[in-house]
């Protein structure tokens, strides 16, 4: 196309249309960027009003109560505590172990099709039906305690392992082919190439994906309340299988009294669960950081 078509009538038409096309699009992300943490915003401005009021020593160190000046949300934190470690130390290596295998030792057989297949199709599973399965698999089969975090353990760390088997299947896929033939050209075996330098390289975004995991685990109620974490429990468990809260339960209890009072500690809890969101996210940007490699 000469120089002289580019200045014709029907090419400037053109070329303000896409420049009008593309300020709409930029427009309309920034529209939406801005409604979302507008609403945002909002809850969390909402949330520290209703609640900040409420945070005090005695709400972080108390326990549940029928009385809303006593209720504390130290039960359900550690309820929480103790079932993320159990759900921490079941899907994490299951799921890397996983992972490394689908991805650097599997064979090209359908079977290995079928399952890769049921991974990702148990990531988009509903949360309750992980719920039910631990109601009839770990209380019901096994007569595991009811209410405990050892069954809220289980029942999460199902899961959350088919989300850290495909985070980490990606984080191994991304680690150049160059390393393992330079590994395998000094002669070392497979599974020293994928534990000595391949799992290593891939470790930012295995961690990355089973923290976001477990921070989606972290504030699930569904499959805790199949298995009955939504009891009332005074005292703080003592542990894995002493019936216990968790935070999400307690939130959803306290929405749910017919107390006014109870306002600000659900507010107060919330902020609380907030912190532990953020906590466990800023942990996975850390880790994040500081193990990766630049190529």
């Amino acid at each position: 196309m000469s120089k002289s078509d580019w200045n014709s009538p029907e090419a400037v038409r053109r070329l303000a249309k896409r420049h009008a096309a593309e300020k709409r699009f930029k427009f309309i992300g920034l529209a939406a960027i801005v409604l979302s943490l507008g609403f945002l915003a909002l809850l969390l401005v909402i949330m520290l009003k209703n609640g900040l009021g409420g945070l005090d020593w005695d709400f972080l160190s108390g326990s549940d109560s029928t009385d809303a000046s006593t209720a504390g949300v130290w039960g359900a934190a550690k309820g929480s505590l103790l079932t993320m470690l159990v759900t921490l130390l079941l899907s994490f290596p299951m799921g890397v172990l996983a992972a490394i295998y689908l991805e650097e030792f599997a064979p090209k057989k359908k079977w290995i099709e079928w399952v890769e297949v049921s991974i990702n199709n148990l990531a988009a599973v509903p949360s309750i039906i992980f719920g039910l399965l631990g109601l009839a698999v770990f209380i019901n089969t096994f007569q595991m305690p009811r209410s405990s975090p050892l069954v809220g353990g289980l029942t999460l760390a199902l899961m959350t392992m088919p989300v850290i088997v495909i985070s980490g299947r990606n984080a191994i896929k991304a680690v150049p082919p160059s390393i393992r033939e330079a590994a395998y050209g000094i002669g070392a075996s497979k599974v020293q190439t994928t534990f000595h330098h391949v799992l290593p390289l891939a470790l930012p975004g295995i961690l990355t994906g089973t923290i976001i995991g477990m921070a989606r685990a972290l504030g699930e109620t569904a499959p805790l309340l199949m298995i009955g974490m939504r009891a009332f429990v005074v005292t703080p468990p003592d542990s894995l299988t002493a019936p216990s809260s968790v935070l999400p339960m307690q939130i959803f209890l306290w929405s749910d009294e017919i107390d006014k009072a109870f306002v600000q500690n659900t507010s107060a809890a919330i902020i609380v669960l907030l912190v532990f969101l953020l906590a466990m996210n800023g942990i996975a940007i850390y880790l994040r950081n500081k193990f990766e490699v630049r190529w």
